[in-house]
């Protein structure tokens, strides 16, 4: 057996590869990757962020880690957000949740710095399923790549019109930009783009669909 291990940028590019150990034409590839996001510090203090790296522990406190007391995350919970803060002196979330690839939420920086965390974990391959409700939901991509959300990134929309996408400005003032899917391929005002470690607001107007990505690692 072949084993390798690639270290990945944020934009899915090969940086390392290490041991290497051949036996036969059986392959097993193992990449690990890392990203950073940034919550910048007041006026503009919030960022929606996502997880898209795998771990042994899928939660806040543990792809959310280091962050100043005071710190809060928004989860939605498909009605109304819920609240985690986080406490530096025992270095956790209260209370902790699940955080798995493809989820996200807010981060709101109370303090007067730009906040920055890494993200670390396995890229996930192959077919990769997210469920995405109707209504509002907050989505992300399940791999760590940039893209327009439907042509490259793979996010599945009602083919009639009608599913919206909103994207947190990172402005003064906040609000969001929006983007709604018209049909045949259309959206207006154009199609967006969503960046590596962000997420955004899926508003499904029909039924609930699944994002299916087949990704793999060339």
């Amino acid at each position: 057996m072949r084993t390798k291990t690639l270290i990945l940028a944020a934009a899915l590019t090969a940086a390392g590869i290490a041991s290497t150990m051949a036996q036969s034409n059986v392959y097993s590839l193992n990449v690990v990757g890392y990203y950073n996001v940034t919550v910048p510090p007041s006026p503009t203090n919030f960022r929606m962020v996502a997880n898209q790296l795998n771990t042994t522990n899928n939660t806040l406190n543990g792809t959310l880690t280091g962050f100043p007391s005071g710190t809060i995350f928004l989860r939605w919970t498909g009605v109304t957000f819920a609240t985690h803060e986080f406490i530096d002196s025992v270095d956790k979330w209260d209370p902790d949740s699940p955080l798995a690839p493809g989820e996200g939420g807010f981060i709101r920086n109370l303090t007067g710095g730009t906040i920055t965390n890494t993200f670390v974990g396995e890229v996930l391959q192959g077919s990769l399923t997210n469920p995405v409700p109707q209504g509002f939901s907050i989505e992300a991509s399940m791999v760590p790549q940039a893209g327009t959300v439907t042509t490259q990134l793979g996010l599945k929309v009602n083919e009639a019109g009608g599913d919206f996408v909103l994207k947190w400005k990172a402005t003064a003032g906040g609000g969001y930009d929006t983007y709604e899917y018209i049909g045949a391929g259309e959206w207006d005002p154009t199609e967006p783009t969503a960046n590596v470690g962000e997420a955004f607001f899926s508003r499904k107007i029909a039924a609930p669909q699944t994002w299916v990505r087949n990704f793999t690692v060339p």
